[in-house]
């Protein structure tokens, strides 16, 4: 019996040791993987709509957009933010963050278990982006971020001036489109405004956010984001022709009051 004992104590202090060196030589492979437990627990620690901190041990720029990978207090994290000046060892925080699960990059044709797009500008609104990548900044460095619906990330001010309506019919601005959501939804619908911020790729569309001076920012009335497959710039005057739709839900938690889908995009002549 004593002899079994003895033995138990010895292989558990071998394994101690073993333990104990692998630890010492730092081999990251050594950790268990998270299990869908605590990857949820970690993905319920960072609110949608707020901020992810951590340190940049790995980067990948895809112009105009780069992608990190933060050594946070919970563990390694993977964020995709507006391309800017941030070295490897850098302590960085990523505002008003969106998760996205199983996201597939097909710039890098690699697939992100868990990725949080945002911007590095406390200023800028949440972004839903990626593919590329996300994070938008607004047009104006001193913009003033208003509330959205819960979950729903934070539409900028950009203090567009005045712009003309869309022709036709259908042309509306963004202000009526707020106060007719119920009446116009289901239906197509022109806008024409100023691109404040732009997203690519995100979820299989480019996501465009349009304002044209009118709605009322305090509200939350005076932007719309339209979904598409063609591409915008900020700073652009467009026409965007889709499908009203409200109430929209994402999943991660965001939905759009208002959001106009499918929409084809026609420069200003």
């Amino acid at each position: 019996m004593r002899g079994c004992v003895a033995g138990q104590l010895v292989g558990a202090a071998s394994l101690l040791a073993v333990v104990a060196c692998t630890d010492s030589a730092g081999d990251s492979a050594a950790q268990p993987p998270a299990t869908p437990t605590t990857a949820r627990a970690r993905a319920a620690a960072v609110v949608a709509g707020g901020t992810l901190s951590g340190t940049v041990r790995e980067q990948i720029a895809v112009g105009p957009y780069v992608y990190l990978r933060l050594e946070t207090t919970a563990g390694d994290e993977w964020a995709a933010v507006n391309e800017a000046p941030v070295q490897t060892g850098d302590r960085v925080t990523v505002y008003n963050v969106m998760l996205m699960e199983q996201f597939a990059s097909q710039t890098l044709k690699r697939t992100f278990a868990r990725i949080y797009f945002g911007s590095l500008d406390p200023n800028a609104g949440a972004g839903s982006a990626g593919a590329g990548a996300t994070g938008a900044s607004g047009m104006s460095s001193n913009a003033d971020p208003i509330a959205g619906s819960p979950g729903t990330p934070a539409a900028v001010n950009a203090r567009v001036g005045p712009v003309a309506r869309a022709a036709g019919p259908n042309g509306r601005t963004i202000g009526e489109l707020h106060a007719r959501a119920s009446t116009l939804a289901g239906t197509t619908v022109a806008v024409r405004g100023v691109v404040v911020k732009y997203n690519a790729s995100v979820m299989g569309k480019n996501w465009i956010h349009l304002q044209d001076g009118s709605g009322n920012a305090s509200a939350g009335t005076h932007d719309v984001t339209a979904t598409s497959l063609e591409t915008a710039a900020v700073g652009d005057t467009v026409t965007v022709t889709g499908t009203v739709r409200t109430n929209k839900d994402f999943g991660a938690g965001y939905v759009y009051p208002l959001v106009l889908e499918d929409a084809k995009v026609a420069r200003r002549p």
